[in-house]
């Protein structure tokens, strides 16, 4: 790669008088641009260097991969005159030029609280549909299972106990993850959830006399909103106390003053006030689900994936909390229909962009079509959206057809879910058992239409637009260079060999497509796999040499002696940190032994600096290899399988 021409080449297209500051992490250019609309998108996409590109939080990135991106930023500084920021820096510029959105700013606030609690839900809402499964009549004939096979009976009493409790104790789970986001102590947020569900509580019936106060024992399980509430009271105390009281008595008394004064107002004022408006809040969005049945359904279908785009269905998560706690408490409700429409949308998303990796002869494309259809099918559908349907728009809207008509024919059906999950494919796992044979059909539909929509439209307007994207005429002689490198380069990557790459850290192995950052989940940089880092000791995957070990020592690329490019990426962003948090313990063109300790990572800082710990390991090579795959059954230590490569015959 020349790394100059490469700049010169990025900052022609994004405009260089466009262009306000940029910075690099790992593998990308960060740039902020004065207007978006005057980036020459097309030559980008047919930049042979340029892995893709996408924007976010007020940032054009421009992916290059791992080494590469250091000396093209450097080349893009020498060009420009710009000033060489670091990702925090440039975080501010980009701040500085958007308007606050006090509603994104109040959806990101729901989506930090519910998001970290869907996990416990999930595992309620799955066993509350096992349960459902043990126990429903008509599913296998006229019994239930339980009826049929008396003798699991008490297996399918303790499922019940358990699937129950996440919702029961809601308040305690939205409290604790409520105070770590208003910078409450997590642990007295809890407590505010325990005493909202105690079993000393009597019931509405019953009350307290305090000074000729009536005031009811209401029992708040399977709340939401008025424990939001309450806690978001607390951290307001808590940090009014922490500043007026003297340090010898703030531990004591902070503490106390916080929890009596935050539950006296929560049984007078916030609990009875805001349980109202919980209950208003999930009869409405019900009524409006049972009076407007499968068109209503069919409308929302039709809409949610322009939803998504706009980042507005992160608050969904605490709506459809509401309806799975009124579920789990009265099976006879609506369940969660906005899982059921999600389902539907990512789907259609997805077969719209396999309808294009069908369609078009760019090879680019095809690749990020294909993985990025997985991804969508699997219920992630950014990296479908942003890097295939929007960016050609028909697909996009082919899509949003199937994902109406779907949804419509779920809401006939009467399909509704009992858990949140992977609303994709696999989203059967979370849907009621009684409704999983109409919810296929619904699949069915959503993909059979979008891609049918997507493929016979595209046959007679996708030419000019992408199966012919010629390289600019004045770039011609510099691409047939790189095309005459890249040549030289796929003979002498004839000699890579089969490999198995095992896990750099103790962890839960992940698939890429989970992780929460786009360029890795759609495979943009190459294909391997995440792992949930249980510790923060790095190992080597392979035997070879360190290529990049970077200064903020949160990635490391190491060339192995088979010729597998292997990137380890500590983190999601970890760049900002800039080294803090980190130690490394090898240099670049150090060669490393398998399993030779790389660095560490204070795993405990990281997370509540902020940031997603997860690790990608990902082969930047992967286009030279046959195939690319994750070992599905890898085991949970640093050592073990975790990636296979396979090399060309």
């Amino acid at each position: 790669m020349d790394h100059r021409k490469v700049a010169e080449r990025v900052i022609k297209d994004v405009g260089h008088d466009n262009i306000i500051a940029g910075a690099h992490c790992a593998t990308r250019l960060r740039l902020v641009l004065k207007d978006d609309s005057k980036v020459d998108q097309k030559a980008l996409d047919n930049d042979p260097d340029v892995k893709g590109t996408f924007k976010t939080n007020g940032q054009y990135q421009v992916i290059i991969g791992p080494g590469d991106v250091n000396d093209v930023y450097d080349e893009f500084i020498k060009i420009t005159g710009l000033k060489e920021l670091s990702t925090d820096d440039l975080k501010k510029v980009a701040a500085e030029g958007q308007k606050k959105n006090p509603v994104m700013d109040f959806i990101k606030l729901l989506s930090d609280i519910f998001v970290p609690i869907i996990p416990a839900l999930v595992a309620g809402g799955l066993l509350m549909a096992l349960n459902n499964f043990l126990t429903a009549p008509g599913l296998f004939g006229p019994k239930s299972v339980v009826q049929m096979a008396p003798n699991i009976a008490g297996m399918s009493e303790m499922i019940q106990v358990m699937s129950a409790a996440p919702f029961i104790f809601m308040p305690i789970l939205v409290g604790m993850s409520a105070a770590k986001r208003f910078g409450a102590n997590q642990f007295l947020g809890a407590t505010i959830g325990m005493i909202m569900t105690t079993p000393g509580l009597l019931g509405a019936n019953h009350f307290w006399n305090i000074f000729g106060l009536q005031v009811a024992q209401t029992n708040y399980q399977y709340q939401v909103i008025p424990v939001l509430v309450a806690v978001w009271v607390l951290s307001i105390l808590e940090k009014f106390f922490h500043k007026r009281l003297p340090s010898a008595v703030d531990f004591t008394f902070t503490p106390l003053l916080s929890i009596m004064i935050t539950g006296f107002l929560t049984f007078v004022i916030i609990g009875p006030v805001f349980k109202g408006v919980s209950d208003a809040i999930t009869n409405a969005i019900v009524w409006l689900y049972n009076t407007t049945g499968a068109f209503g359904m069919g409308v929302f279908g039709l809409t949610y994936s322009a939803i998504v785009t706009t980042g507005l269905h992160q608050s969904f998560p605490a709506v459809e909390t509401q309806l799975l706690a009124a579920f789990a408490k009265n099976p006879a409700s609506s369940g969660d229909f906005i899982f059921v429409t999600a389902c539907m949308a990512n789907v259609a998303q997805g077969a719209a962009t396999f309808a294009i990796y069908f369609l078009t002869k760019n090879k680019k494309m095809k690749g990020l079509a294909s993985s990025s259809g997985v991804s969508a099918l699997l219920g992630i559908t950014e990296p479908a959206l942003f890097g295939v349907n929007l960016k050609y728009k028909f697909p996009f809207f082919c899509a949003l057809i199937g994902s109406g008509v779907a949804a419509a024919f779920a809401g006939f059906t009467h399909v509704t879910a009992a858990a949140l999950g992977s609303a994709g494919f696999l989203g059967f796992l979370s849907i009621y058992p009684k409704t999983i044979p109409m919810w296929i059909v619904s699949v069915l539909i959503s993909f059979a239409v979008a891609f049918i929509l997507t493929y016979v439209y595209g046959k007679g307007h996708l030419k000019e637009e992408v199966a012919e994207q010629d390289v600019p005429v004045n770039d011609a002689t510099d691409y047939a260079e790189e095309n005459q490198k890249a040549e030289k380069l796929g003979k002498e990557e004839l000699s890579l060999k089969d490999e198995i790459i095992v896990s750099p850290v103790n962890g839960t192995p992940e698939s890429l497509t989970k992780v929460n950052d786009q360029v890795f989940s759609a495979k943009l940089m190459g294909d391997g796999a995440a792992v949930i880092p249980s510790d923060g000791t790095i190992y080597s995957p392979v035997t070879g040499t360190v290529t990049i070990a970077y200064e903020t020592k949160h990635a490391y690329g190491i060339k192995s002696d088979n010729g597998a490019e292997v990137l380890i990426h500590i983190g999601l962003d970890t760049v900002n940190l800039k080294g803090e948090h980190f130690e490394s313990f090898v240099k670049q063109g150090q060669r490393v032994e398998k399993g030779d300790k790389l660095g560490s990572v204070d795993l405990d800082a990281v997370k509540k600096a902020g940031y997603d710990t997860t690790v990608m390991v990902v082969i930047t090579n992967t286009p030279n290899y046959a195939n690319v795959q994750r070992i599905t059954d890898a085991g949970d230590k640093h050592g073990d399988k975790l990636i296979a490569v396979t090399a060309h015959e």
